[in-house]
């Protein structure tokens, strides 16, 4: 008796696992996709003109203006980000209103630290005319600082030329330091 009791069990327990077995479907790539939402933009803007401004408490002067044909909006991960893929143009404006333009191939800003990389045959020109040109260059936007640790060549119609491996800079360009890995050093002060 004990042994039919066994065989039914076993019968019981095989025919759970089975059903079970067929039931679960491959969700492999479902679970695969929840990745991929994960890693694709929450959202997409074309022709964009973002304009940053100072405080709410002063006048509301704009001191930067970015434009770019496309972005993509990834605020939905863990270090939000926001990226310009076929480029961007960014304006940076003094207290006179004289505007820096700095040209990218590439960028993407970072909504927690407020700090622009732009990349690619990146170029700031000045109100005089004075041109930079770097493949990679940084704009901290709570400071209102320019800088790259990579190569930059600077052609300038107010001062001296230069090349140089580090280029650090505030927005005027008014106070800029280029140097170069043999210790050469361009400063405008």
């Amino acid at each position: 008796m004990k042994i039919k009791s066994l065989y039914k069990y076993t019968y019981i327990v095989t025919a759970i696992v089975v059903t079970m077995f067929f039931s679960c479907k491959n969700n492999f790539k479902a679970v695969q996709n929840i990745g991929v939402l994960q890693n694709q933009p929450i959202g997409e803007a074309k022709n964009i003109n973002l304009k940053y401004t100072e405080a709410p408490d002063s006048i509301g002067r704009v001191i930067a203006n970015l434009e770019s044909p496309k972005m993509l909006d990834y605020s939905n991960r863990d270090f939000a980000f926001s990226e310009f893929p076929d480029g961007l143009r960014l304006y940076l404006y003094d207290e006179n209103n004289q505007k820096n333009t700095v040209l990218a191939d590439y960028g993407i800003v970072y909504n927690e630290t407020d700090l622009i990389d732009l990349q690619g045959n990146v170029v700031l020109i000045t109100p005089q005319n004075d041109s930079l040109f770097a493949e990679q260059l940084y704009y901290d936007q709570k400071r209102e600082w320019l800088f790259t640790n990579l190569p930059v060549r600077l052609k300038s119609a107010t001062a001296n030329n230069g090349n140089g491996d580090i280029f650090d800079s505030d927005t005027k360009f008014k106070n800029y330091t280029i140097l170069d890995g043999r210790g050469d050093m361009y400063l405008k002060e």
